[in-house]
């Protein structure tokens, strides 16, 4: 997707930006904004409670998963000898 120009509107006391919806926002998503020189990022919030269900549910599954059975041992890599180089 390349650039889109928009405008910055008054909403109340505060100024606005309408994105449009190939952006994938969606109405109500709580966003943090971040200020980097001239630009303004715009990122989904994230929920410390659900990060953390998501880590524990991932911690779980791997359990699940049981313990990591014997490691085959590799065959020694042969380098050739390359004088020169």
């Amino acid at each position: 997707m390349g650039a889109i120009k928009t405008k910055i509107f008054k909403s109340g006391n505060s100024v606005a930006v309408r994105f449009p919806a190939e952006f994938g926002f969606e109405a109500g998503l709580v966003v943090t904004l971040e200020h980097d020189g001239t630009a303004v990022k715009v990122k989904p919030a994230l929920d410390p409670v659900e990060e953390k269900r998501k880590v524990t549910d991932l911690v779980a599954k791997l359990r699940a998963l049981g313990p990591v059975g014997e490691i085959q041992a590799r065959e020694p890599i042969e380098f050739p000898d390359r004088p020169g180089l």
